[in-house]
């Protein structure tokens, strides 16, 4: 699907590019267009790999000539470029905006008049019934990009879902692993609280088959697992010996919700198991196209699909931690 093609990634310098640029370096592109704002980080990447067929662009996606630019004879736009962090997000809506929404905005404007072939949009369970900024801004990106379809015959453009992924750049894993080693308090927001988890290669996993299989205008989500997190800092604790670590309970933070939604109850009826790993979810007025492509799939049997449902045991968290090589 990617040999010989030219492949975008905005935000490729985080933790999910790293992974995407790797994978997509085995399958023989053309070139991969490193887009970020950070020159640092370009520059360690750049080191990384050290790979001719890497080019890295200074830009941000909330400048549309930048943009426009980098979609430049580009065949796919993988967009992983936002302000995610939730308290930040809450306290400086603006900048959230900016980024999350006109910079999605330039993104669709920009491979449209460039005639990019597939752009997806790696959005977040916090778009689903929001209640932060950083969520709403999500959820206005995904609508933008499933309505982008209409506005290009060429371009098609899909949304991917996930929740945390483990070690990522704000993920609680390695705020808990160091909280425990230096024998400090270890900051819980609510006892109750739940997420969901994936590690990077199952994200990239998620990103790679909504690439090859979507058609345009749905939405894919991995049917990822979850836990709570008070079973999360126990599991983190028995490993780096934080047996007497003390948990200091500091409240739910600015936006925060006490269980994460991927599908929600409006959502469900539009909603197909696509296999064993996958779900996908069309929009609410779905085109000819779209249902006749995937209205042989059978339908979800559940009315949501939310962060408290099938907990993982203590166990299950330990081997997810190993499988995502944090321990």
């Amino acid at each position: 699907m990617f040999k010989d093609k030219i492949v975008l990634i905005t935000g490729g310098t985080g933790s999910w590019g790293q992974e995407l640029t790797r994978n997509l370096l085995e399958t023989n592109p053309k070139e991969i267009r490193i887009f970020s704002r950070n020159e640092f980080t370009q520059v360690d990447l750049k080191r990384k790999f050290n790979d001719p067929k890497l080019t890295f662009i200074i830009g941000d996606v909330r400048d549309f000539d930048a943009v426009y630019e980098a979609c430049q004879n580009v065949d796919f736009v993988f967009h992983l470029a936002a302000l995610k962090h939730v308290p930040i997000c809450e306290y400086q809506p603006t900048e959230a905006l900016k980024t999350n929404v006109l910079g999605t905005q330039n993104i669709i404007k920009a491979s449209i008049m460039q005639g990019v072939e597939k752009v997806i949009d790696v959005s977040t369970d916090k778009a689903v019934d929001p209640i932060n900024f950083y969520g709403m801004t999500k959820a206005i990106g995904e609508k933008l990009i499933i309505k982008a379809n209409d506005m290009s015959e060429k371009t098609r453009f899909v949304c991917i879902r996930g929740g945390n992924v483990l070690g990522t750049n704000g993920s609680v894993v390695p705020l808990f692993k160091q909280q425990i080693v230096e024998g400090k308090e270890i900051t819980l927001t609510d006892v109750d609280m739940t997420r969901f988890f994936l590690t990077v290669p199952e994200a990239i996993q998620l990103l790679l088959k909504a690439t090859a299989v979507a058609i345009g205008g749905e939405t894919f989500v991995m049917k990822m697992p979850a836990c709570k997190i008070i079973d999360l800092i126990q599991v983190l604790k028995n490993i780096f010996g934080g047996a007497h670590s003390p948990i200091k309970d500091i409240g739910i933070r600015p936006g925060e919700k006490l269980h994460e939604v991927l599908i929600s109850l409006s959502e469900s009826p539009n909603s197909y198991k696509y296999d064993e790993q996958y779900f996908v979810i069309l929009p609410s007025h779905p085109t000819e196209l779209l249902l006749s492509h995937y209205n042989h799939l059978p339908k979800v049997t559940f009315p949501y699909f939310q962060s408290d449902q099938d907990l993982m045991t203590n166990q299950e968290i330990e081997l997810l931690l190993k499988k995502g090589k944090f321990i």
